[in-house]
C-alpha cells in the first residue's frame, strides 16, 4: 500500500472508532466518510462492507481475545479458566457497542469479513468448555455452539445501557449453567 493510502487508511480507521463508539454498529458509512474528508468510495475502495470495516478495527482486539484463551487454556483450573473467559469476553463486547449482533450472524457465513476473526474466538471458546468437561468441570451435555450462542446472548444483554450494570452478574449467572453442579461460592472463588 502506498504511503498516501496507507494514511488514508489509518485515518479513516481513526475516525471511524470514534464514529462506532458514537453510534455503535450502525453508524453510518456516509457519515465516516464525511468525517474522515474522503469521498463514500474511497471509503468503499478500502472497506467494501460494514463488517469489512468493523473486521478491521476489531481484529487486533479479536486476536488479544483469543490470545488470552490460549493463556486461559494451560491455566491450572479449567472452571477458574472458563469463568476468566466469559469475563474477558463481556469486556471485549462492551467495548465494542454492536459488534456482538455482527459476529453472531458471521459466525456461520464463510462470506463474511467477520468470518475468521468469529472462528478463532468460537474455538477458542470450545477448547476451554472440552477442557473443563474433560475433568468434570463443565455440563457435558453442551458444546462449543451452545458456549458460542450464550456468549453472543449474554454479550448482546450487556450492551443494552439497561444491563450494563448487571454484566458481572448476568455472567455469574449464566458461568453457574455452565459449570458443572458450581454452588455460588465455587462460582465466586472461580473468579477470583
Amino acid at each position: 500500500m502506498r504511503a498516501d493510502a496507507r494514511m488514508n487508511y489509518d485515518h479513516i480507521l481513526m475516525v471511524a472508532r470514534d464514529a462506532v463508539a458514537e453510534r455503535g454498529a450502525n453508524a453510518s458509512m456516509r457519515d465516516i466518510a464525511r468525517r474522515a474528508g474522503v469521498g463514500l468510495a474511497t471509503l468503499l475502495r478500502h472497506f467494501p462492507t460494514r463488517e469489512a470495516l468493523f473486521e478491521a478495527l476489531v481484529c487486533t482486539k479479536l486476536d488479544a481475545l483469543t490470545q488470552k484463551a490460549d493463556e486461559l487454556e494451560t491455566s491450572t483450573q479449567p472452571d477458574k479458566a472458563l469463568l476468566s473467559w466469559f469475563h474477558e469476553w463481556i469486556a471485549f463486547a462492551q467495548g465494542q457497542k454492536g459488534v456482538v449482533e455482527m459476529m453472531a450472524a458471521a459466525h456461520t457465513n464463510p462470506d463474511s469479513a467477520l468470518y475468521a476473526s468469529c472462528a478463532a474466538v468460537h474455538s477458542a471458546s470450545a477448547r476451554l468448555l472440552a477442557r473443563a468437561q474433560g475433568e468434570g468441570r463443565a455440563r457435558a451435555d453442551m458444546n462449543g455452539d451452545d458456549l458460542f450462542g450464550l456468549m453472543a446472548a449474554l454479550g448482546w444483554l450487556v450492551d443494552l445501557p439497561s444491563f450494563a450494570s448487571r454484566a458481572d452478574h448476568l455472567t455469574h449467572i449464566v458461568a453457574s449453567a455452565v459449570l458443572a453442579c458450581p454452588t455460588g461460592n465455587d462460582v465466586e472463588k472461580a473468579a477470583h
